[in-house]
């Protein structure tokens, strides 16, 4: 498969000539000498129109809180600290992973349009840009709370999908999610990577989606581009996802290649996604164009990458409205996420909605939220040592272990498939008593432990 030219003269690429190389050089401003930090770099998203020192201070952080925080974090650089650290309740978003999982559906129409769609490389258009269009929301530089082992989140009332996941293993950390409609089945098994590097963190997206198309049965298989979190702690915490998003249609052979431009001096480059629709035969269709934070749009090519004559530019996707200065940078639709509006009659304990950390820190109590957050760790450390002492081993409810492991770009996945169960739970409880109401549903007590199932090693 061929790459995109990358010619001055075809407009559409012209951007791409930033490179990865200045994003390492052009933008990292080191505080050796100001803060008296050793090997600390602030990297500004707007091309270094401040010094050092006045950037460096910028953030969430106050003076005595970065100190200690720097500290702590200092032993962990070149590691994997996805649950490594137990981290301050500041940088958190009330939101769990398992929630922030089902980010991915709120422009789950384009999935709707893809299988109504007759082009094959249309159809890997819309369900291209379906997979870019969660990254205006992965921008948020809040972190989720990582889930305790079973727990779960079921998200319902929202275009006919259903939606659930569960964190199917706490170390290394795993969660396994299925979405479905009348249109397409979603499957993701997702295993975070991180790697410390002081001030920022990559974060490797090791996993396996896969989306299955119902008209005509079609497969399609996504690997995603890893993120760049920079200044954790110095400076002003900004994402970016440099790299090659690649989705394939594994029943015809076709694909998708869109390269996200990394940012560049002033700012140059970023949010921008360029690429091509190809044929199994590797040859370009479809040209797409645009900026993850904004926009795509697409137009047919021909075998040289060039627009078609007499085509133009046609838009796909663009970002709906959101709140204006809202806390922590939410869509109305990651609100609708935390709503209970979204959540089954008859909502399982282990939902993330219940957690009271993540509740307290929505309710704007730190305090709270920082105590609930250490007692439920404490409890997962007590049921994994009672466990251990009986010789038990816990496995996922809802969704089982497969034989089969997936390579990525980062490491290699074992695959969990949703096992159907949580629908026939689903429809015998629809006929029983129970909390109907947000309010109810809002009074029932938080327990992942009692779902998982545990058995004699």
């Amino acid at each position: 498969m061929g790459s995109p030219k990358k010619n001055e003269n075809k407009g559409f690429f012209a951007a791409m000539t930033s490179g990865f190389s200045m994003f390492g050089s052009a933008m990292s401003r080191s505080v050796n000498g100001l803060l008296a930090y050793e090997g600390v770099e602030v990297i500004n998203p707007d091309g270094g129109k401040e010094d050092a020192e006045e950037e460096a201070q910028r953030g969430r952080w106050k003076d005595e809180e970065r100190d200690s925080y720097w500290k702590m974090m200092q032993k962990y650089i070149g590691s994997d600290i996805t649950s490594m650290v137990t981290l301050p309740v500041i940088i958190f978003e009330p939101m769990t992973m398992l929630q922030k999982m089902a980010e991915l559906m709120e422009y789950s129409y384009l999935l709707d349009q893809a299988d109504e769609c007759e082009d094959p490389y249309l159809r890997l258009v819309y369900a291209s840009s379906w997979a870019i269009s969660v990254y205006f929301a992965y921008q948020r530089t809040w972190k989720p709370f990582n889930p305790i082992l079973g727990e779960t989140y079921e998200m319902a009332n929202h275009g006919g999908i259903s939606f659930l996941s569960e964190q199917v293993s706490h170390h290394p950390p795993m969660s396994a999610g299925h979405a479905e409609n009348e249109h397409f089945t979603y499957d993701v098994t997702s295993k975070l990577k991180t790697k410390l590097l002081g001030n920022s963190v990559d974060v490797y997206p090791v996993g396996r989606t896969r989306v299955t198309l119902k008209k005509d049965g079609v497969v399609l298989d996504l690997v995603p581009p890893l993120t760049k979190i920079h200044n954790l702690i110095f400076g002003r915490t900004w994402v970016d996802s440099p790299g090659e998003m690649v989705m394939t249609n594994i029943t015809t052979g076709d694909k998708v290649v869109l390269y996200f431009q990394p940012c560049g001096w002033f700012g140059s480059g970023r949010y921008e996604v360029d690429g091509y629709v190809y044929s199994a035969d590797e040859e370009p269709k479809i040209m797409m164009t645009g900026k993850w934070n904004e926009k795509i749009s697409y137009q047919p090519c021909d075998a040289e990458g060039e627009p078609l004559p007499g085509t133009e530019l046609k838009e796909v996707w663009h970002v709906a409205d959101v709140p204006k200065n809202d806390k922590f940078q939410y869509t109305h639709f990651a609100h609708k996420i935390n709503s209970f509006d979204t959540a089954p009659s008859k909502l399982l304990a282990s939902d993330s909605r219940l957690r009271p950390d993540r509740y307290a820190l929505e309710q704007g109590d730190l305090s709270k939220a920082g105590s609930e957050k250490h007692s439920l760790e404490e409890r997962q450390r007590a049921e994994k040592r009672t466990r251990e002492t009986k010789g038990q081993k816990f496995t996922p409810r809802w969704f089982d272990l497969t034989d089969e492991i997936t390579s990525t770009p980062w490491g290699d996945i074992e695959i969990y498939q949703y096992n159907g169960k949580y629908t026939e739970h689903r429809d015998s409880a629809a006929s029983s008593s129970g909390a109907s109401n947000a309010e109810d549903l809002k009074s029932i007590e938080f327990n992942p432990w009692q779902y998982g199932n545990v058995s004699t090693e």
